[in-house]
């Protein structure tokens, strides 16, 4: 109904799902932090100015926006972000979380596969101000994904560790 990608369009989001690097996906399998039946969460490959090494949460099976997504898949895509803007507050000492979701194009939209960004905001960065982004090498993301890697897999060896 609200769709917006041709029919030759292929997903970068859905190619890194399917463990697929290549030039059609800045996405690497380095970069994921999460993955479970339902969704799949990553370091964003676009740094943004006074805040890299954002996470982006997605779901597994292909929807283009809020207006496609099942509402159960929706919940869970929350309930994982909710979880891992907590991690960040704690593997990055993060004063606080922006969430951020487009839909379509005049919405900022670029990745036609529903995304939702959580954005580790600290005191003074001046992220409201300036929303430079840039694409970042996949070595430079694994510095921001390995500490949320390491705090889940510490949590999954706790009794009801499950995000």
């Amino acid at each position: 109904m609200h769709n917006h990608a041709l029919k030759s369009y292929i997903c970068p989001i859905c190619l890194a799902i399917k463990g697929i690097e290549n030039e059609q996906t800045m996405i690497k399998q380095a970069d994921i932090v999460y993955k479970d039946k339902l969704v799949m969460a990553f370091i964003g490959s676009k740094f943004i100015a006074t805040n890299p090494g954002h996470v982006i949460v997605v779901p597994i099976r292909h929807y283009e926006n809020i207006y496609d997504l099942p509402d159960s898949v929706a919940a869970k895509i929350f309930a994982v972000a909710r979880r891992l803007a907590i991690i960040l507050k704690k593997v990055r000492r993060a004063a606080g979380i922006n969430l951020q979701q487009n839909n379509e194009p005049a919405a900022g939209q670029h990745a036609f596969h529903y995304h939702l960004h959580i954005i580790p905001r600290f005191e003074n960065d001046g992220y409201l101000k300036n929303k430079e982004a840039r694409v970042s090498a996949p070595k430079e993301r694994v510095k921001y994904a390995d500490p949320v890697k390491r705090y889940l897999l510490c949590q999954k060896k706790k009794p009801n560790g499950s995000i």
